[in-house]
């Protein structure tokens, strides 16, 4: 896996406006939270619900956030990136 694109969270803020831009049109979105992982499809569930856990408390979209093709990643969790990279 190569990597496109690399935005710093520190110097570029994604509000949720931009965010949903990001994410409206993905395959799968899985979410860490600490030790929890919220795994969401747009066909099963709505924008806000997908932006209620994909913003951090500063309003901006939670950093890390990977995507690879239509698959999105957000959120720190090691056991979630063990899986994801397989």
């Amino acid at each position: 896996m190569s990597t496109e694109q690399v935005v710093d969270a520190k110097k570029t803020k994604i509000d949720e406006a931009a965010a949903w831009l990001l994410l409206k049109d993905a395959g799968s979105i899985a979410i860490a939270k600490g030790k929890k992982i919220h795994n969401f499809t747009l066909a099963t569930t709505g924008k806000d619900e997908i932006l209620k856990h994909a913003m951090g408390p500063s309003g901006n979209l939670r950093a890390p956030t990977y995507r690879a093709g239509d698959q999105f990643v957000i959120g720190f969790n090691a056991e979630l990136y063990e899986d994801w990279l397989g």
